[in-house]
């Protein structure tokens, strides 16, 4: 089984990839920018559509103030998670999110681990 694939009952190992994807700030933060790049990042509809073709990396690494080589490793990490998809343009990496993916992902969560109360959270 890939880490794509739709998780038999009770087999969760598809979910850890791409959670400890996301249990890094800045990576988490990234994917939620690729969300609305529109807001988050510079557009010109002349050079590429963010939404089809993503980001350039050039553009994410200005917005974390990391460096090239970190952000371009983060990228990487979050693309094998299956969470963004990449696009060169160029000599330019762009990236935008992998909806249906993250789609499935949070249907695999629910059904890996139940739907969770947030108060029963706090309990446990």
């Amino acid at each position: 089984m890939t880490t794509h694939d739709t998780p038999a009952a009770g087999d969760v190992s598809p979910l850890l990839e791409p959670l400890k994807a996301l249990a890094n700030p800045v990576r988490l933060q990234v994917l939620q920018w690729l969300r609305e790049p529109e807001e988050h990042f510079p557009v010109d509809p002349a050079v590429t559509d963010p939404r089809a073709v993503g980001v350039c990396v050039s553009h994410i690494q200005a917005k974390t103030g990391l460096a090239q080589s970190t952000v371009s490793a983060y990228m990487a990490v979050l693309e094998r998670a299956g969470l963004v998809r990449s696009t060169r343009v160029g000599k330019w990496t762009h990236y935008r999110r992998d909806e249906e993916r993250i789609t499935r992902l949070v249907e695999e969560l629910r059904l890996g681990i139940g739907d969770l109360n947030p108060a029963e959270l706090l309990h446990s």
